[in-house]
């Protein structure tokens, strides 16, 4: 028995996917049992780089998600609407659903998914997080017996092929995003990309299937790399980091009642294995016990990456329809229900890197260490870099403290007469 798809969409990811599914000689052979048996499109007449029969190809979306031929439906439209709904009808319909949609399943998973539990079909998602690199399935099934402490990773091409840039050649942030722009890794509004929007969608992804409760994506922190100034990138090279764009969930206390899940520019030691990931590759580091530290890496986007990832989900829902195992396996769906306490922003402990731009007056530096003891804070390093004019720049990194301390010591730092302005804060890894 053929399994007929259903293709919403034919852009970047659903072309891909339709060239892997034709060119399947050499590859896994039940990729010959699979039928394109309809695609839904906006314009019919555009051209595109595969060929299809006039018969496949159709604008009436919701006639393929309401075609009782159809087993499985492929969503690789992109966006909230109508992706939201004509998954959910397809769910409805008892069709299994493969997506590469991060920013549907982040905001509306929890719909999404009690409505495929309650059908007894599957919503596959390998492709939403990290392009071709395969680590929603392990989180699900290989690594499910750990007991998950953290999920950290570089998981958006667009802003770590930026700062890699700025890094390397010593450009200022709108001119690496203008190149990035024209040679089309970033998007003409790169908003999703570079405020940091992308990586929260998909760390709320991870940390759902790493945690055991679904996110609610508002409470994820979110702060992008608009803000990372190539003067930053600079002291991070001599004090030992890179600046990566990092998403974040992980544990802050051993009892793990404190989950922290954030996304934000940070200061990388560059003995770390995030460090050495640069351009448009992304990297996804686990740390579980009794594992240890797992990580996966590769091309985080790309047609052919991404193809890989949808036709990998289509495969498994194929294989278990053939052997007629179609009823969802507690290992591939999620199940979860509750929702997890995701710690406030202000209540995380990290370290934390400052630059300062004072005016020339004796005793500058004492002040600002007197303002940090009031709080709390410790300092690992303070450095007097230079000037800026006729002002003197000041570097501090801290030890660990708890963020609202730190940011109380920043108020009343910004009191002094002697502080100009704080161009940067960063948190150290």
């Amino acid at each position: 028995m053929g399994v007929k798809l259903g293709i919403l969409g034919l852009g970047t990811v659903g072309t891909g996917t339709v060239q892997l599914l034709q060119d399947a000689v050499g590859r896994h052979p039940l990729l010959e049992e699979i039928e394109i048996y309809r695609v839904g499109v906006r314009s019919p007449d555009k051209p595109r780089a595969v060929e299809l029969p006039q018969s496949v190809i159709t604008t009436d979306l919701a006639a393929i998600v309401n075609d009782p031929a159809v087993d499985i439906v492929v969503e690789v439209m992109g966006g909230l609407e109508p992706a939201r709904s004509l998954i959910l009808q397809a769910i409805k319909n008892g069709k299994h659903v493969v997506t590469a949609n991060k920013a549907a399943i982040s905001r509306f998973g929890a719909e999404i998914f009690n409505a495929a539990n309650e059908a007894g079909v599957y919503v596959m998602l390998e492709a939403a997080v990290g392009g071709g690199i395969p680590v929603i399935q392990p989180l699900k099934q290989a690594l499910s017996v750990n007991r998950i402490n953290t999920v950290i990773g570089i998981v958006n091409g667009t802003t770590n092929y930026i700062l890699t840039q700025m890094q390397t050649e010593g450009s200022d942030f709108g001119d690496v995003l203008a190149d990035a722009q024209r040679l089309g890794y970033a998007e003409a509004d790169p908003t999703a990309d570079v405020d940091g929007l992308d990586a929260a969608d998909k760390i709320a992804i991870l940390a759902s299937l790493g945690f055991g409760g679904r996110i609610n994506l508002p409470d994820v922190y979110c702060e992008g790399i608009r803000q990372v100034s190539k003067t930053d990138i600079t002291y991070a090279e001599k004090l030992g980091f890179v600046i990566k764009l990092l998403a974040i969930a992980q544990y802050q206390n051993n009892d793990h009642s404190q989950l922290s899940v954030r996304v934000h520019p940070t200061f990388v030691p560059k003995s770390h294995p995030l460090a050495s990931v640069n351009g448009v590759y992304n990297a996804i580091l686990v740390e579980g016990e009794p594992i240890g530290q797992v990580m996966f890496f590769g091309p985080g986007a790309g047609a052919g990456a991404t193809a890989s990832a949808v036709t990998s989900d289509i495969l498994s829902l194929a294989a278990a329809l053939k052997s007629n195992t179609a009823a969802p396996n507690p290992l591939l769906t999620c199940r979860h229900e509750d929702y997890c306490q995701v710690t406030p922003i202000s209540e995380l402990v990290t370290r934390f890197y400052a630059r300062f731009l004072t005016k020339d007056h004796p005793g500058v530096i004492g002040k600002l260490g007197t303002c940090f003891g009031n709080h709390g804070v410790s300092l690992e390093s303070v450095v007097q870099t230079g000037f800026q004019g006729t002002l003197a720049e000041i570097v501090v990194v801290t030890h660990d403290v708890q963020e609202g301390n730190f940011r109380q010591a920043l108020e009343e730092i910004r009191s002094l007469e002697a502080i100009d302005s704080i161009p940067s804060i960063l948190r150290v890894l």
